[in-house]
């Protein structure tokens, strides 16, 4: 029997110019790199965690 796992769509709003060393990667490990890209991803403490360093970047659909 397969549960139904939580996910968070993830939409990135802001450009990566002029960032912190250190957010390209993590918007990368989000499967973002450009502006209005978007993924779903599985809720988990790792992705809210990446979400959390860059969410001036990014929008969250799903919470």
């Amino acid at each position: 029997m397969a549960t139904k796992k939580k996910t968070l769509e993830v939409i990135q709003t802001g450009s990566i110019t002029g960032v912190k060393p250190g957010m390209k990667e993590t918007l990368v490990g989000l499967g973002l790199g450009k502006p209005r890209s978007c993924r779903e991803l599985e809720d988990t403490p790792a992705v809210r965690g990446m979400i959390k360093k860059v969410r001036h970047l990014v929008s969250v659909k799903g919470e």
